[in-house]
């Protein structure tokens, strides 16, 4: 009888060893999944944000020129295609310039058709991306169209300045400026290139000033990854904790038989 007795007590201990062996492993796997998912969402958000922000910078700028090329417009085409054409020159992001009169383009720093900037001109829309300007590798062109009174600026320019922002935050988010029927990723846009996965902790937010705003989400199966990746990488540590925990345990148990056996030998001679 002493024989079960004994043998189920060891069991027993051995049970209680492995599961306080596991307790900080455990512990330890939840907390890393808490951190991993914590840390991206919260990357999500902000990246959005910073987003937002450098993609207004860079529309600034095409703004600026838009603006101070509008007191040209109006002016005979001889006497400021060369201004038209410094401005473009000046400035990388820039693809053309062309002023309009009484809702016509009439002078164009490129050789675009002026009939597409007029039916650009006539939606009175300010950030426009047409069909039928696309630059050599097919992308679209985004236009800006500035009117006053009579006359009116169109900045046409190469949307990849709003690429190379999106494209410098390389932490595995996935960012995508939306506009009203176009978009535009880091290596594609609506007319070139499959729109990429936002479909993890995703995060818009709208510009301000432009009309437009930044989707960013991480694509399918980016997090479970993430999670795994840190784990692989925790997890022989935590089962050196677990294992420390157990040995604790097992010598504590161990003074404890010691101290039992010590009383029951003691005990019949009182």
């Amino acid at each position: 009888m002493d024989k079960f007795v004994h043998a189920g007590r060891s069991l027993l201990e051995l049970v209680l060893l492995m599961a306080v062996g596991l307790v900080p492993v455990f512990s330890g796997l939840l907390v890393i999944n808490y951190q991993q998912e914590a840390k991206l969402e919260e990357n999500a958000e902000v990246s959005v944000r910073e987003a937002v922000f450098s993609v207004d910078q860079a529309l600034d700028r095409v703004h600026e020129v838009a603006m101070s090329t509008l007191p040209l417009a109006g002016q005979p085409c001889s006497r400021i295609k060369r201004a038209l054409v410094d401005q473009v020159t000046s400035r990388s992001m820039l693809r053309s310039l062309a002023v309009i009169e009484d809702g016509k383009a009439y002078c164009n720093s490129a050789s675009d058709s002026l009939e597409v900037l007029t039916e650009i001109a006539s939606t009175g829309e300010f950030l426009t991306f047409d069909h039928q300007m696309l630059d050599a590798q097919g992308y679209l062109l985004m236009n800006m169209h500035l009117q006053g009174e009579r006359t009116g600026v169109i900045a046409t320019s190469f949307p990849i300045q709003l690429r190379s922002e999106l494209d410098a935050f390389k932490d595995g988010l996935t960012l995508v400026l939306e506009f009203d029927k176009h978009a535009v990723w880091k290596d594609g846009d609506s007319l070139h290139g499959e729109r990429p996965s936002v479909a993890e902790f995703t995060h818009e937010l709208a510009s301000t000033h432009y009309p437009y705003r930044v989707v960013g989400g991480y694509p399918e199966g980016y997090i479970a990854q993430e999670i795994r990746t840190a784990v692989f990488n925790v997890l022989p540590s935590l089962m050196l904790v677990g294992l420390l925990t157990g040995s604790v345990i097992y010598v504590v148990l161990g003074k404890m038989r010691v101290r039992q056996r010590d009383s029951a030998v003691d005990r019949p001679g009182r």
